[in-house]
């Protein structure tokens, strides 16, 4: 269990209290030091995200200038690191120099030991934050397909298809639950293909009445109905050259079904009310979350139609099957809605990202953002609590979780995303995960994830 504790650097020459904060920090890994050549070796061996330092180090143990030269090469050796400076009693001026210098916090003796625990555990908090949303920044920058999140393999494979399929023209099906992202996913098809600069029309079949449904897709000439005023393309047409998504197409009832299998045959429409061929050079993306197999058996799909819009089929996972994207979108929708208010929460609580994980989310993706949405609004401190979240009733009792095997899943997702950052590519996943290529490659062996990399 030693490796998987958090690892803090102590910088103090006085034995006694040596002794005292190693006890007091038993649940750290404490790497101790009792000058400035060793705090530098330490720090470059080990990275220890947080450091308690004594200003006064030998050879200067009454003054504070080797203990600030020590601040200095340590924060420019580890800029990011978290050093909380230990100042003599009512020695204010030189704590205040410290933080000029770039300490996170500072600490006056003598010392209190469960205040001095309170500042520590903030510290780790903070650092681990911040490493959270550098890495949700990595995986942004390097996501093949902007907007969507996949750091579990479900969703990993849906962004491989789509690298596949898009530059192709091919009519492509998304299968999945209400809330699983299919119009982003369709958008993320039209981005990647060869129609991109065009436009992307999408139409949800299941909003709007059947009997105006035809014409919005077609279009309608003047005197075609009452209140038909004018001329008026229909989206196929505005679509020229883009692409059409059908939003909800099992829900299309089955007259229309016809003509939009004639349409999709010859690439011709007639507006209704209208006698003239209309051609149109469209690709056709469509989207359901009902059993399309079910609704031809009982004939409320024509099978003709499915067979030509499901060229290439994609399923979309739902959000339960892919429990580690949950925290990621979480950190992401909480990012993007409290960038837009002054006062937002910036974090959750561990009881929120527990409540996260626990959640089935019967809503997928779409009741996620809502409830991040909401949070941010009914949340009274900084931190989302399972309660802001309206998740106040699953969150249970944590004796659960198994912290090995929670590290354990964590360290292996990691892995795979490493890998699918790479291409397989084991020396670049090795690069990224700040790890040499003969431990990732122990690592893989530990976790099984030998077949997603490449030799």
């Amino acid at each position: 269990m030693r490796d998987e504790q958090p690892k803090l650097l102590i910088v103090e020459d006085d034995v006694g209290l040596q002794k005292q904060l190693k006890w007091c920090f038993d649940s750290y890994e404490v790497l101790q030091a009792t000058s400035r050549a060793e705090a530098i070796a330490l720090m470059r061996r080990f990275e220890p995200p947080v450091v308690l330092q004594d200003l006064g180090l030998p050879p200067d143990p009454t003054g504070v200038s080797e203990g600030m030269a020590t601040l200095k090469e340590l924060l420019q050796l580890a800029p990011k690191a978290k050093i909380i400076v230990v100042t003599g009693h009512a020695d204010r001026e030189s704590a205040l120099r410290a933080v000029g210098a770039g300490a996170w916090d500072f600490y006056s003796k003598p010392l209190d030991t469960d205040v001095l625990k309170l500042i520590v555990q903030r510290a780790f908090r903070i650092a681990e934050l911040e490493a959270e949303n550098q890495r949700l920044r990595e995986v942004q920058a390097t996501s093949p397909l902007e907007g969507i999140i996949a750091t579990e393999e479900p969703m990993q494979k849906v962004c491989r298809v789509i690298e596949k399929v898009a530059p192709s023209d091919v009519s492509v099906l998304l299968l999945g639950e209400s809330g699983t992202g299919k119009e982003l996913v369709a958008r993320a098809i039209h981005a990647r293909g060869e129609r991109h600069d065009k436009r992307f029309v999408a139409i949800n079949c299941a909003a709007i009445p059947e009997q105006l449904l035809e014409s919005e897709l077609f279009g309608y000439e003047r005197g075609a109905f009452t209140g038909a005023v004018k001329q008026t393309a229909g989206k196929v047409e505005g679509a020229e050259g883009g692409t059409l998504f059908l939003d909800e197409i099992g829900d299309m009832p089955l007259s229309l079904q016809a003509k939009l299998l004639r349409f999709l045959q010859d690439r011709v429409i007639e507006r209704v009310g209208g006698r003239q061929e209309i051609p149109v050079d469209v690709r056709v993306v469509c989207a359901t979350n009902q059993d399309l197999s079910a609704l031809i058996e009982t004939q409320k799909f024509r099978s003709d139609l499915y067979y030509r819009i499901s060229e290439v089929t994609i399923k979309l996972p739902p959000l339960r099957d892919r429990p580690g994207d949950a925290i990621v979108l979480a950190q992401v929708f909480l990012r993007r809605f409290a960038a837009t208010r002054h006062r937002a929460p910036r974090a959750y609580s561990e009881e929120a990202l527990v409540a996260l994980q626990r959640h089935s989310w019967p809503g997928n993706v779409r009741e996620l953002e809502n409830k991040v949405k909401a949070a941010c609004l009914m949340a009274s401190g900084m931190e989302i609590t399972p309660e802001d979240l309206g998740l106040g009733g699953n969150t249970g009792q944590f004796a659960f979780l198994n912290l090995k095997a929670v590290r354990s899943q964590a360290e292996r997702q990691a892995i795979l995303q490493a890998l699918a950052m790479a291409s397989g590519n084991v020396s670049q996943a090795a690069e990224l995960l700040g790890i040499t290529r003969p431990t990732l490659y122990d690592l893989m062996d530990k976790y099984d994830c030998r077949d997603s990399a490449r030799e």
